[in-house]
């Protein structure tokens, strides 16, 4: 009889351990049935980063339980710090609100001490990237720099935003690793604004920028030869920019030291284009929406749109995406150092 019980409890447990798993589905499709969620984008209308996010909101909310709407919010400000913050701090944790933040914004914390402690990209919940992207650092077809040898010899005006700003951050790298004669300008207000300081001669060129994002922004200029790409910046050769003749960044380090930096700081190339909601959003809406996310990421009418807008689309998924942010951020402290060295001076 004892051992008839002991059955009985355990299918019993088995039983509600199914019904806890069971309806999470049914759960979310009656809490998002109706509801319109906010994507909130760290960046400036017309960036790679506001592209992404609106070209994925297209499609997100379809695959989401209970199909909800989404609207797009732009909130830039301090390379994406402005939109951790407001997730972070002052929207309420209900699944209702995410976030799509440029790398920069992860990172900057971890390399800037005396950045704002206070929202923790780290503890931030990633649903997922839909690119890992390759860099690109490039000139104007009228500047005197045409290639990146070119621009080992002479001075190079490239222009950038502020401190996390790919266009920065990865702008002093190349200088610090390289050697190569850049003198940064800064200030500008997103990827837009240096485009057209480029095509004013204001700026010889820009590094950092995505090259997907190029290929979106600026087809005719790529058509048309008026830039030269002169490199690529990424954790790897990107395959395409190879058979393009567009050398690595990695061919020009030579110091074991530099090459560490480097690889420590091109890491956030592994979460390019992250979507995410605050720390404290129920576990169990996270589940679900990175499951959405998932299947975002493998809807052909979405890939065809990303695609025809020349958006290249290599996602990750939340659970890597956080695996990586997390051992970003278990970075040594001496690597730290001489990274924050390297893009901070």
């Amino acid at each position: 009889m004892l051992g008839c019980q002991h059955i009985a409890a355990a299918a019993s447990f088995a039983v509600l351990g199914i019904v806890a798993v069971l309806p999470a589905q049914s759960r979310a499709a009656d809490f998002y049935a109706g509801k319109t969620l906010e994507l909130i984008v760290g960046g400036a209308p017309g960036g790679g980063i506001d592209l992404y996010a609106r070209g994925l909101a297209r499609y997100f909310g379809m695959h989401i339980p209970g199909t909800p709407a989404i609207v797009v919010k732009n909130m830039p400000g301090a390379s994406g710090t402005r939109a951790v913050q407001h997730v972070y701090a002052v929207a309420p944790a209900n699944g209702l609100t995410l976030v799509a933040i440029p790398p920069g914004a992860i990172i900057g914390p971890l390399l800037d001490e005396k950045a704002d402690k206070t929202a923790d990209p780290s503890k931030l919940q990633y649903l997922g990237t839909t690119n890992a992207g390759a860099g690109i650092c490039t000139t104007m077809n009228t500047s005197p720099t045409k290639t990146f040898e070119q621009a080992l010899q002479r001075k190079t005006i490239m222009g950038a935003q502020g401190p996390g700003a790919l266009t920065y951050d990865i702008g002093y790298l190349v200088q610090k690793v390289t050697g190569a004669q850049y003198s940064i300008v800064t200030g500008y207000n997103g990827s837009s604004h240096l485009l057209l300081a480029m095509e004013r001669g204001e700026i010889d060129g820009i590094c950092g920028w995505n090259w997907s994002s190029a290929k979106s922004q600026k087809p005719d200029w790529l058509r048309d030869k008026k830039l030269n790409v002169i490199l690529q910046t990424g954790v790897g050769e990107d395959e395409e920019l190879t058979q393009l003749g567009v050398p690595s960044i990695w061919t020009y380090i030579k110091d074991d030291d530099d090459r560490k930096i480097a690889e420590f700081i091109l890491a956030q190339k592994g979460f390019e284009r992250p979507l995410a909601v605050g720390p404290k959003t129920p576990i169990e809406l996270v589940a679900v929406l990175r499951k959405s996310f998932d299947k975002t990421m493998t809807d052909l009418q979405f890939l065809a749109d990303m695609e025809k807008a020349g958006l290249d689309v290599a996602p990750a998924s939340g659970d890597k995406v956080q695996t990586l942010v997390e051992a970003f951020y278990a970075t040594p402290k001496h690597i730290v150092d001489k990274g924050r060295n390297a893009i901070r001076p």
